[in-house]
């Protein structure tokens, strides 16, 4: 038991909180997939694909996959607060080899961006997605 409420139980003691985290998830959500995922799967005669960055020199499918879910489809899980800290871990990964190995020998203004997005999800990790959560809801069909 104790283990799904680390998993799924978030309650930040009172509404305005809870609506708070939600509104927080849904615009992060929302850029993560519209500034950094449409752009990794961009198709037609004059869009082209982000190039994805390789510093751990992982086979390049694999690479390219393990973004491109980062950026697309765990937006998708953070703002319907499903699975939300698993789910943000791939995405944390991106994000934090983003700022540690791609970026580290650029400005701090280059290294913001990265920074940011690993904090912002680092954040969701520790004190998870809320009551206005299908987590939530998951949790209180398990312990109820």
């Amino acid at each position: 038991m104790e283990i799904l409420q680390k998993l799924f139980y978030t309650d930040l003691g009172n509404t305005v909180n809870n609506a708070a985290i939600l509104i927080f998830r849904l615009l992060l959500a929302w850029e993560l997939l519209t500034v950094h995922g449409l752009k990794k799967i961009q198709k037609g005669p004059h869009a082209e694909a982000e190039h994805v960055p390789n510093p751990l020199h992982l086979p390049e499918k694999l690479n390219a996959a393990v973004a491109q879910f980062a950026d697309t489809v765990v937006p998708f899980f953070i703002a319907a607060g499903l699975l939300g800290r698993l789910a943000i871990l791939p995405t944390i990964g991106v994000t934090a080899v983003g700022y540690f190995v791609v970026h580290r020998n650029d400005s701090r203004e280059v290294r913001d961006i990265p920074f940011m997005y690993t904090l912002c999800l680092l954040l969701l990790l520790l004190i998870g997605p809320g009551t206005y959560s299908i987590d939530h809801y998951i949790y209180q069909l398990l312990t109820h």
